[in-house]
């Protein structure tokens, strides 16, 4: 019914999750009228007329619940036993008895379920004999009844304890039916006691009946259809005329079918999306939250999504219920679908950059990776990827993936020990990548190591080792969070462990290249009269001396240093990244005549 409260069989009594136990001080027993309490010990005969009477009592009583206490509360006049808990089945979940014993509440609660609908022994200390006893209907378990014993219950005692079970059953059997008659039309509950009103609650059952298979047919032909979320979603809206809605997990909006989409969508708390998800999770069935209501999508357990209807005049009723309960069923279907074939692709992309980053032959790498849709040719770089708050896992490899999307870069993926590793084809944005991952994981504690531009699938695991080294030298500096490019380190690419003789000479080509290639040209010694001023401290009388030139000539070679090079002698980081590459042409690569 439009409006209506989610059913709980223990309305009356609004302390069923935190309510006194039964016999506990300061318990008091409802205002409902009841009969006495029957004594604890009495003659077969006479027991068996105080059963007759509390099945009476049972069959008068205003809900379930009280049905139950009275069970509860009246177990001892069938024998030695004390009723140590009470279960209703609502919606597919057995709810504990608000009455039930605080001691054994977890212990006995879990037996009960494990006993899947079965009646089972239930181990109760200090109690030599105990039963779970089914509360049955025709067809239907109602709860359960879960009885001990302080000695062995004679063949009579078991005897009287099963007719207050089955009487149990009957009353519930009874009650339940009271209820749905009371979920009924206005009409229909007027008119319950005569003719016409079960005639019209069998055309409403029939109706109903016909509505469900109308929309398991539906959504059979959704699954069929192979539309994704955007069919559910227009089923949805179609069957309710509800605007229907489907998020990610992360509570970012995939489909959106009806009116007033928020434009642009409300970007997620992460926070807050974790409470949520946790919420609804722990409950039955769809959950309202303001003016949404929502169900989780989770297929064995593992939520892929929410689906939500938006119902601001709270219009939902059973069947708006129905419908989104089928269709959360449908949509895990297509997810689940949609997730085995991402989990495959990410697979053989992890595959193939596992094997480009170990070193592998190219021919067999282009084909791999047009297998696979990602274009091997080109230039590539190596991006690392740490983050203080997550372990390199697959969890957080997906999560750069999504990053690495939402910023356009087109990325082979894989992860090792501590960190995740990304073969792209696009040189990152300095700050693009850092900050999607910042949103994603809720902190800035990251770090990303870029390597300089790699033009063959072979050299893949040396720019590899670039991008590691960008990484430890963000890691190890002032900011350590952030985003380092290889060929914008400097001076600190040849130092440190791994440096080889490539480096090396790249370092060299970087700071000196322009002045190699103009003294080979113009058989000059420009890089030389470099030299020899950094080794003379930067003294002009003493370079000039060495090099055997007059000062002013000297002064005309530096002023044409500057020039040719593009690196200003007076600024710090230059100054020492040219010395030190002075110094590693001329006593690690052999001076004038290296090219």
């Amino acid at each position: 019914m439009a409006g209506s409260r989610a059913y709980s069989p223990y309305h009356r009594y609004p302390d069923r999750k935190g309510g006194l136990p039964r016999g506990s001080a300061g318990w008091r027993p409802t205002a409902a009228p009841r009969r006495p309490r029957l004594p604890a010990r009495t003659p077969a005969a006479h027991a068996l007329l105080e059963l007759i009477a509390l099945s009476s009592a049972q069959f008068d009583a205003p809900d379930e619940g009280e049905i139950l206490r009275l069970a509860m509360d009246h177990v001892v006049a069938a024998g030695p036993y004390s009723a140590e808990a009470g279960y209703l089945k609502v919606g597919g979940d057995l709810v504990p008895s608000p009455w039930n014993g605080r001691t054994h509440a977890v212990t006995v609660g879990r037996r009960v379920r494990e006993l899947a609908g079965q009646d089972g022994n239930v181990t109760v200390a200090g109690r030599p004999w105990g039963r779970a006893l089914g509360l049955r209907g025709p067809g239907v378990l109602h709860g359960y009844l879960v009885v001990t014993s302080r000695s062995r219950p004679t063949k009579a005692e078991r005897s009287l304890l099963s007719m207050l079970v089955r009487h149990t059953a009957a009353a519930l059997s009874l009650a339940f039916a009271h209820r749905r008659q009371g979920e009924d039309a206005l009409e229909l509950r007027r008119l319950r006691e005569e003719r016409t009103a079960l005639q019209r609650k069998l055309i409403s059952v029939t109706a109903e009946l016909g509505y469900e298979r109308a929309l398991h047919a539906l959504m059979a032909d959704v699954a069929a259809s192979g539309g994704g979320e955007e069919a559910v979603t227009r089923a949805l809206h179609g069957l309710t005329g509800l605007p229907a809605l489907v998020e990610d997990r992360f509570g970012r909006l995939r489909s959106w079918t009806g009116p007033g989409r928020p434009v642009p969508y409300p970007e997620p708390d992460p926070v807050r999306q974790k409470d949520m998800l946790r919420a609804v999770a722990k409950e039955a069935g769809p959950v309202r939250i303001r003016d949404r209501l929502l169900t989780l999508v989770r297929p064995h357990g593992e939520i892929l999504g929410v689906l939500a209807l938006v119902d601001t005049r709270d219009e939902a009723d059973e069947h708006t219920v129905l419908a989104l309960g089928h269709a959360a069923t449908s949509l895990a279907l297509e997810l689940t679908h949609l997730r085995n074939l991402a989990e495959v692709e990410l697979r053989l992309h992890r595959e193939l950059a596992d094997d480009l980053l170990a070193g592998t032959d190219g021919p067999s790498a282009y084909a791999r990776s047009e297998a696979v849709g990602h274009d091997l040719h080109g230039s590539h770089y190596i991006v690392v990827v740490q983050w203080s708050n997550r372990t390199a896992d697959d969890a957080f490899a997906q999560t750069v993936g999504r990053a690495a999307v939402a910023v356009g870069m087109r990325s082979l993926l894989t992860h090792r020990t501590d960190h995740v590793v990304l073969i792209t084809g696009d040189r990152p944005h300095a700050r693009a990548l850092y900050e999607a991952l910042a949103r994603e994981n809720g902190t800035r504690s990251g770090t990303i190591g870029v390597s300089a531009p790699c033009d063959s699938v072979d050299d893949i695991p040396h720019h590899y080792q670039e991008a590691q080294r960008a990484l430890d030298v963000r890691r190890h500096s002032r900011e350590r969070y952030g985003t380092s490019f290889f060929d914008e380190l400097g001076l600190y690419r040849i130092l440190g462990p791994g440096s080889g003789r490539r480096e090396l000479e790249t370092f060299v080509q970087e700071w000196l290249g322009q002045l190699i290639d103009y003294d080979s040209r113009h058989h000059a010694t420009m890089v030389e009269t470099l030299s020899r001023y950094f080794d003379c401290g930067g003294n002009y009388d003493e370079t000039a001396d060495s090099l055997t030139i007059h000062r002013s000539t000297l002064r005309y070679r530096l002023q044409r240093i500057r020039e040719i090079s593009g690196h200003d002698l007076a600024n710090v980081e230059d100054r020492l990244n040219l010395q030190v590459a002075t110094r590693v042409w001329k006593i690690v690569l052999g001076g004038p005549g290296h090219g």
